[in-house]
C-alpha cells in the first residue's frame, strides 16, 4: 500500500437476515466512525423482515453504501466472501450487522493496520470481555481454548468474527465459503501458519438488544453447531500438516 493509511478505501461488509431493526443504526455508525473513504457493502440472504428496502432507503444519504440482495440463505461465511469479492478497498473488514460489535472499535482496529495485516477484534484479548449469557460465553471460552490448545499460534480470540485487513492478505489466505463461524477459525490459523502479523484489540462483546441470534435458535442447533466448530479445528490442522 502506497497511500497513509488515512486515505486507504475501507469496505465494510455486513451480512444480514432479519436486521430491520438494527442494520439502520450500524450502517449510520460506520460512517460516522471510520473517518476515510469508505464503502459499506451489506449482504442480505432474502430477509423476508424487509431489511433490503431499509438499506435501499438509506443509499441516498450514504452513497457508497451497496446492496447485495440473494434469494436464499447461503450462510455467514458465503455471505462475508461475496462481499470480499464485490469489495473495492485497500482495507477490509467484517462484522455483525447487529451492534454486538462497535463501529467505534473498528476505527481503532483500522489504524492498527499500520503495523499489521490482520487485526481481530478480541473478547479475550487485554481489555476485551464477553458480556452474553454464562452458556454462551462458557460455550465460547471452551471452544476457544481447544482451538488454541489444537492450532497454537498465541491468538485469543479464535472464532470472533470481527476483523479488519489488508487486501494483500488475500493474495495469501482466503475464506473456505461454508458454515457459520468456524470458517474464521481456518482464516486466522492459515494466516498464522502463512507468517502475516496478527493482533488482537479487546472490546466488550454483548448480546444483541433486538432481533434474534442465529447461532442459539435453539439448544439442539447450539450443540450442532459447537460440533461443527470442533470437527473444522481438527480438519483445519490437518490439513496446515500437509
Amino acid at each position: 500500500m502506497s497511500r497513509p493509511l488515512r486515505e486507504q478505501l475501507v469496505s465494510v461488509i455486513l451480512p444480514s437476515y432479519n436486521e430491520r431493526e438494527v442494520i439502520g443504526d450500524t450502517i449510520q455508525g460506520l460512517y460516522e466512525q471510520i473517518q476515510q473513504p469508505l464503502e459499506v457493502i451489506v449482504v442480505d440472504d432474502g430477509s423476508p423482515d424487509g431489511t433490503a428496502e431499509v438499506v435501499r432507503n438509506l443509499q441516498t444519504r450514504f452513497p457508497t453504501l451497496k446492496l447485495i440482495q440473494r434469494t436464499n440463505a447461503r450462510g455467514l461465511a458465503s455471505a462475508f466472501n461475496r462481499g470480499i469479492i464485490e469489495s473495492q478497498g485497500d482495507i477490509v473488514c467484517w462484522m455483525d450487522a447487529d451492534m454486538s460489535m462497535p463501529p467505534t472499535v473498528l476505527a481503532e482496529m483500522i489504524r492498527h493496520l499500520d503495523r499489521n495485516d490482520i487485526v481481530v477484534g478480541s473478547r479475550y484479548a487485554p481489555g476485551g470481555k464477553d458480556d452474553r449469557a454464562p452458556v454462551r460465553t462458557l460455550a465460547s471460552r471452551l471452544i476457544n481454548g481447544f482451538a488454541g490448545l489444537v492450532l497454537g499460534g498465541g491468538i485469543k480470540d479464535y472464532d470472533s468474527g470481527f476483523v479488519a485487513v489488508r487486501r494483500t492478505v488475500f493474495d495469501h489466505v482466503s475464506i473456505i465459503p461454508t458454515g457459520y463461524g468456524a470458517y474464521f477459525i481456518e482464516f486466522l490459523y492459515n494466516a498464522h501458519l502463512k507468517g502475516l502479523r496478527i493482533h488482537e484489540v479487546g472490546y466488550c462483546f454483548r448480546d444483541r438488544e433486538q432481533g434474534v441470534s442465529k447461532s442459539f435458535a435453539s439448544l439442539r442447533s447450539f450443540v450442532v453447531l459447537g460440533a461443527g466448530y470442533v470437527g473444522r479445528i481438527l480438519l483445519a490442522k490437518a490439513r496446515g500438516c500437509d
